[in-house]
């Protein structure tokens, strides 16, 4: 057969294309391993405080821009709207710049516009009084006109910032980013209790009813326990306060993003939570005063690229609510902001949930999880149960409202050879279709920075989020099937027949190959 030049470079130019494109190749499938998560409580265990997630912010955030212009501003719909679409009941006022790293005071305009944003947002004031360098009378002024002002819409007041890091010497020649953890922090209590006791004292002659919250120091629960045996019976202590980054500095995590990503999704950070969770709760409960997280995120020193702000982080926030939530916190305050202290500097910040922009807001992966944490949180803590004959990254928890079960499952498998779960839901009591609401990023990656969805939908600029429940049709006397994809979790809402009480509901799952 004779080919024209042209004829030959028409069918080169034809099968070239398919010749150099790679051929798919398909994704190993995991050994099927499966999954049972139990939930048999007939009746609901400790109810989710309202207002448990909340944000924490530099005090520096409180004095106008550049601009002139406020950030907490009760006309600021955006960031407003972001704050009802989260659930955030709690703001905290403080950090670096509140204490130990003062920049500026707040004026009494600022601080109104602070409290009208929060009465509009329907959130609590954690405010922080400066306790290293500062002035106790003109401290007080600040916390009387507060009081006099704004009392329904505060918390509480909290006297210092991470005092255990405050330098212990009169020339602090510790790097600014280098003054948390135990190597680094040298001060101490003895020295911390007697300054805060006159400082307190000043205060309460001034407002005999305050609230005081304490002593809000980084991963230690030595210095809250003794908190508690000095001040917590009376002065006015009525929560118990502590602050975690598990991840330790975010500009000195690790070699690689992977493997910051990594122990997001380990597991590893429970250990850090347990450690503080298990030496000081028990004590709160047994003086009858609260306990919060009041500033925290997943690394310090404003978090790490391409970790703290990719979709991982909107797995690992949703497990760090749900994990404090079901171990008696009464909240957490994850640390946000435009900008966040690195040390002395003001940096911009890897975790914060959103960011403020031109157009309104832009969120971040992280408050997604928030999002999803808040459409489950609804009503008692019901107990589970996950047993596996392999180990499997598969956190579940429940609440029981009312006559509905919310069941939040998280598969914090990742990566190519990760099992997707197909689940099966058995609540024998069920009356009605359940429904189902996703968190996904685009290829199953924790990687991801954009395009992660909750119930099929962005939170827009505007601070709005429009996600719909998907029915989910019972295969028979009330069981339910889902399917779980690698990196990804699942809301699953059911209602239930009230008329035989509360039922035992069974969860359990399988692991299926990918498509």
């Amino acid at each position: 057969m004779n080919f024209s030049t042209a004829s030959l470079c028409s069918l080169l130019g034809f099968l070239l294309p398919a010749l150099l494109t790679p051929v798919p190749t398909a994704r190993c499938s995991p050994a099927q391993v499966p999954v049972t998560v139990s939930v048999s409580e007939r009746i609901p265990g400790r109810v989710i405080p309202s207002g448990f997630q909340g944000f924490s912010y530099e005090l520096s955030n409180l004095v106008p821009g550049t601009n002139g212009v406020c950030y907490f501003r009760p006309d600021n719909k955006p960031l407003l709207n972001i704050f009802k679409t989260l659930g955030i009941g709690s703001l905290r006022i403080g950090g670096n710049t509140g204490d130990r790293d003062f920049k500026q005071a707040p004026s009494e305009a600022d601080i109104d516009s602070l409290f009208e944003f929060a009465k509009q947002a329907g959130t609590k004031v954690i405010y922080c009084l400066r306790l290293l360098n500062g002035n106790p009378s003109e401290q007080t002024r600040i916390a009387k006109y507060i009081w006099d002002h704004y009392e329904p819409q505060l918390e509480c007041f909290t006297i210092g910032q991470e005092p255990s890091a405050y330098p212990d010497e009169k020339l602090d020649t510790r790097r600014s980013d280098q003054r948390m953890g135990d190597s680094n922090e040298h001060f101490k209590y003895e020295v911390f209790a007697a300054n805060w006791n006159r400082f307190n004292e000043t205060l309460r002659k001034a407002i005999p009813d305050v609230r005081i919250a304490g002593p809000g120091v980084h991963r230690n629960p030595e210095w809250p326990l003794r908190f508690i045996g000095d001040f917590g019976k009376t002065n006015g202590v009525t929560l118990i306060t502590a602050h975690l980054y598990p991840g330790g500095p975010g500009n000195k995590i690790v070699s690689t993003p992977e493997l910051g990503r990594e122990r997001m999704l380990s597991g590893e950070f429970t250990e850090v939570y347990g450690s503080l969770a298990d030496a000081v709760i028990p004590v709160t409960a047994t003086n009858h005063l609260g306990f919060r997280i009041e500033e925290g995120n997943n690394y310090y020193n404003g978090g790490a690229k391409d970790v703290s702000d990719t979709f991982a982080s909107s797995l690992w926030g949703l497990d760090l609510l749900w994990w404090w939530a079901s171990h008696g916190a009464d909240g957490f305050n994850l640390h946000t902001g435009d900008k966040v202290a690195a040390g002395n500097i003001l940096t911009t910040c890897s975790y914060a949930s959103f960011y403020m922009v031109p157009e309104g807001v832009r969120a971040q992966p992280l408050a997604y999880g928030i999002k999803a944490f808040d459409l489950g949180a609804k009503g008692g803590i019901v107990p589970v149960r996950i047993s596996s004959k392999v180990p499997v990254k598969l956190s579940a928890y429940a609440t029981l409202d009312a006559d509905t079960l919310r069941v939040t499952l998280i598969n914090r498998e990742h990566g190519a050879k990760a099992p997707a779960l197909e689940v099966t839901l058995e609540a024998g009591k069920a009356s009605g279709p359940a429904e189902s609401m996703a968190l996904t990023a685009p290829n199953d990656d924790v990687a991801a920075k954009q395009g992660i969805l909750l119930g099929g939908s962005e939170i827009t600029s505007e601070g709005t989020w429009k996600g719909i429940w998907t029915p989910l049709p019972p295969v028979r006397n009330g069981r339910f099937r889902v399917m779980l994809p690698p990196a990804s979790a699942l809301i699953v809402r059911i209602p239930l027949d009230a008329s035989g009480g509360k039922p035992s509901v069974k969860v359990s799952s399988r692991p299926v190959p990918a498509s």
